[in-house]
């Protein structure tokens, strides 16, 4: 049997990345869905009244430092609505280095907590010192994953994407991404 017809067999008999394509269809939509409304959810801080303390039936919030409930709400949709966009694309990405997107998941998480934290006059400040631990382990394991590519990709005849698909962590569904990080 020649390299090609064997190359070929083994394409046709190798299981699909995903499951059927109407299920690929209607996830899909749903991202999709969840990607567009972003502007909608940003925009939600212009319904907050302009007033220090915002009362509603769920819960009462006391602006402080923004002395503004609608800037202290401004703020905040500013630092999650990024948050919530990197963490579509860290659950969704397919390539071998989404977990760097935790560098900056773990900064605006940060920065979240922060604008939350009604005590702190100076937010967004001293996070990198936070960031260093995350971006220590981060950033060496994904430059040896690369590391790990490149030296196959020089001793095996494959190519990148077939080398990208073995280094992938391919879990069944939402949760089971999930639970492979936590």
């Amino acid at each position: 049997m020649t390299k090609q017809k064997s190359r070929i067999l083994t394409e046709q008999n190798r299981p699909t990345r995903t499951g059927s394509p109407k299920g690929n269809l209607i996830i899909g939509s749903i991202i999709a869905t969840l990607v567009a409304i972003t502007p909608y959810l940003f925009y939600l801080h212009e319904s907050v009244p302009d007033a220090t303390i915002w009362n509603t039936f769920l819960f009462e919030y006391n602006s402080g430092f923004f002395e503004s409930a609608n800037v202290g709400m401004w703020v905040l949709t500013g630092k999650l609505i990024p948050l919530y966009l990197l963490f579509l694309w860290f659950f969704t990405c397919r390539h071998w280095w989404y977990h760097t997107l935790l560098v900056p998941i773990a900064m605006y998480s940060y920065q979240t907590f922060d604008t939350l934290n009604k005590e702190v006059q100076y937010f967004d400040s001293n996070q990198l010192i936070y960031m260093i631990p995350i971006m220590a382990i981060i950033i060496p394991s994904i430059y040896l994953i690369r590391a790990q590519i490149f030296n196959k990709v020089n001793t095996v005849n494959k190519s990148i994407e077939e080398l990208e698909d073995e280094f992938k962590i391919s879990p069944k569904n939402f949760w089971g991404k999930v639970k492979d990080y936590f």
